[in-house]
């Protein structure tokens, strides 16, 4: 597997040179600064891709060419948009850049509630408090009928928080859910932006009546679109399985198991229509054995994300060391080996640790917690290897 590393661009602070001397021997990037919808140009996907290979590298994988909401929900300006979204992979594709990860999440792209949870050794990983979210979405956002999606006693719960919880805590969770997990993502929300909660409500309106069935025919011509344009550019696409797995803020989801993968594999049954395998999202959801997940569609795998999470008996989930939780990145790392051994694979997420806790880097993506994290994998691939030799 190639070692590669998700790296934001120019302005990130951690460096190209950086990253050459931890052992990263591919890039994962986009160009950021375009914003969704508009067509890639050559010219600025070449720049970019010469600037990684005059540092020694080579520019794996596009994480990602974003696919705008009206696609999605299937919107008036949807075939101008899937025709941006293909001349795009056009153009990828005469550059040499062959790999693409997106995602076909409605609004929100991933859902922690605490950015900086503490653990036993003193580290902090990214965590899932499942009441807290019920309370951002039953009594900040008021999300029509969303008690209906928790327990009576998940609910019981969310009204003892709301005696103690304080403004400062509710606005942290405004911040973390809406604006600073999503902005450097997928752009719908921004720092900056005025009264965030008013345009996520509006975000979400745009799926109003759009269930599973619509929105999985809406993601099938999608594929039925694009795929064609990917075969001829000798482009993978490879999509991201929904994080969490599972409903939330009463938006459908698709890609949240094996019957999922299934399905959307089968919708356009071409070799460029693959899936990017995350072991973080996957495992999450309980009800995925994400070994055997592997074991099932390595062969349909175009992009590996390694992370690891730790599901607790309330729905809450962490995101563990790469070496523990229910991602079992060791036999992950077995299975692709053997099955597909040249995919790229980057270490996604890490903890925050040591001096990189007053940094201002992405959530998840810090630099000494990633670094340990491939050191590790680089350990399970040695070994792994020298095993099978």
């Amino acid at each position: 597997m190639e070692k590669t590393w998700r790296w934001f661009g120019k302005n990130d602070p951690i460096t190209l040179d950086m990253l050459r001397q931890i052992g990263v021997e591919g890039i994962v990037t986009a160009l950021h600064a375009i914003p969704n919808g508009e067509i890639w140009p050559l010219e600025a996907i070449n720049d970019l891709k010469n600037y990684i290979e005059a540092a020694g590298l080579r520019w794996s994988v596009v994480e990602s060419l974003p696919v705008s909401e009206s696609i999605k929900y299937g919107g008036k300006d949807r075939e101008l948009l899937i025709e941006n979204y293909k001349l795009s992979l056009a153009n990828l594709g005469k550059a040499g850049v062959k790999t693409v990860c997106y995602n076909f999440m409605p609004v929100i792209d991933w859902i922690r509630t605490d950015l900086e949870r503490e653990n036993e050794d003193g580290t902090c990983s990214l965590y899932f408090d499942k009441i807290r979210f019920a309370y951002f979405d039953c009594l900040i956002l008021q999300r029509k009928d969303a008690e209906k999606d928790y327990s009576p006693a998940e609910m019981q719960q969310v009204y003892d928080l709301d005696k103690t919880i304080t403004q400062a805590e509710k606005d942290e969770l405004i911040y973390t859910i809406i604006v600073k997990t999503q902005g450097f993502v997928n752009g719908n929300i921004k720092e900056g932006d005025q009264n965030p909660v008013a345009l996520f409500k509006q975000l979400l309106a745009l799926y109003d009546g759009i269930d599973q069935n619509q929105l999985r025919e809406n993601f099938r011509y999608f594929l039925e679109q694009v795929i064609p344009t990917a075969e001829a550019a000798g482009v993978n696409l490879c999509v991201h399985p929904d994080d969490p797995p599972f409903a939330v803020l009463g938006l459908p989801r698709i890609v949240t198991s094996g019957a999922d993968i299934e399905w959307f594999l089968n919708a356009v049954d071409s070799p460029n229509n693959g899936l990017t395998f995350c072991a973080g999202s996957l495992s999450s959801g309980i009800h995925n054995d994400v070994p055997a997940l592997a074991k099932r569609f390595a062969k349909r795998t175009h992009f590996v994300h390694l992370r690891s999470t730790e599901v607790f008996p309330d729905g809450n989930f962490k995101e563990a060391s790469h070496l523990a939780g229910r991602g079992h990145l060791i036999e992950l790392v077995r299975i692709f080996e053997k099955e597909n051994p040249k995919l790229p694979m980057r270490i996604d997420h890490g903890k925050l640790m040591l001096d990189d806790v007053n940094k201002s880097y992405n959530p998840g993506y810090s630099f000494l917690g990633r670094m340990y994290a491939l050191a590790q994998i680089d350990g399970v691939l040695a070994a792994n290897r020298e095993y099978n030799a």
